[in-house]
C-alpha cells in the first residue's frame, strides 16, 4: 500500500466527503420534513430497495444498514407504531417475520426519493465529480488499498 499522501491526496478526500456531507444532510432534513428520523427514512428505503432475492427481514435490513440487530427492531418499532411498516409472520415457519410498507410508509417513501432524486439531479455532477478526482488519484499514486485490506477498519 502506497504510504505517501499528498495535498491534493488530501483536499480531493475532503471534497469527497464534502459533497457526501452535503448530501446526507439534505436527506436528513428531508426525513425530519415528514416527520421521520433520518434512520427510519434509511429502513425504509432499504426495505423498498432490497435486491429481489432478499427476504425483508430484520437481520437482512440491519446489514443493509450496518446496525445491530436489536437498533433495527427498535427502528421497525417506531415505524410499525406510526404506521409505516407492518409485520406479517412466514408461511410455514411462523417463527420467521417479514416485512412490509403500508400504503402510508409507500406514500412517505415516494414523496422523500422524488425529493431526492431531484437533489441528486441538482447535485450530483459536484458529487459524481469529486469521487472521480478522489479516484483519480488514488489510481495515479498507485495505491493497493482495497476493500478487503480495510475490512474490520472504520472508513471515516
Amino acid at each position: 500500500m502506497e504510504k505517501t499522501l499528498t495535498l491534493d491526496d488530501y483536499q480531493s478526500l475532503a471534497e469527497l466527503r464534502h459533497q457526501i456531507r452535503r448530501f446526507l444532510h439534505f436527506s436528513e432534513q428531508a426525513a425530519r420534513a415528514v416527520g421521520l428520523e433520518p434512520r427510519q427514512h434509511q429502513l425504509m428505503l432499504a426495505l423498498k430497495g432490497l435486491p429481489a432475492a432478499t427476504r425483508p427481514r430484520i437481520g437482512d435490513l440491519a446489514e443493509r444498514l450496518q446496525i445491530q440487530h436489536h437498533s433495527t427492531v427498535e427502528l421497525v418499532n417506531r415505524l410499525s407504531k406510526g404506521g409505516y411498516v407492518k409485520r406479517r409472520r412466514a408461511g410455514r415457519d411462523r417463527r420467521e417475520v417479514l416485512l412490509s410498507l403500508t400504503p402510508k410508509g409507500e406514500k412517505t417513501l415516494r414523496e422523500l426519493s422524488l425529493h431526492h432524486r431531484e437533489e441528486l439531479r441538482q447535485a450530483g455532477p459536484a458529487l459524481v465529480s469529486s469521487l472521480r478526482r478522489a479516484m483519480q488519484r488514488i489510481r495515479t499514486s498507485g495505491s493497493s488499498y482495497t476493500r478487503s485490506s480495510r475490512k474490520g477498519k472504520g472508513t471515516g
